[in-house]
């Protein structure tokens, strides 16, 4: 349990990174982009170590962080053909 509360912990310290400096280019989403897959790849360990899913509560956390995965990079894609 403790480690998924550290993936959790871990997303919203993504979410606090995406958010707290302007983006100037595609590159700077490209890093919040990496540190999302390194969430999920947390996720996807804790969820294996812990054999639970605390209520469908870390699936579900699981899925917006994919989907987060997805629309940044559609977003990174956009601002390289943009230029």
């Amino acid at each position: 349990m403790n480690k998924l509360l550290l993936a959790f912990a871990g997303l919203f310290l993504v979410s606090g990174l995406a958010f707290s400096e302007p983006v100037r280019d595609w590159r700077d989403l490209e890093k919040v982009h990496q540190r999302v897959q390194e969430a999920i790849h947390e996720m996807e360990r804790a969820a294996k170590a812990n054999h639970y899913d605390m209520g469908g509560h870390a699936a579900k956390a699981e899925q917006l962080l994919r989907e987060s995965e997805r629309e940044l990079h559609e977003a990174i894609e956009s601002a390289k053909h943009a230029k």
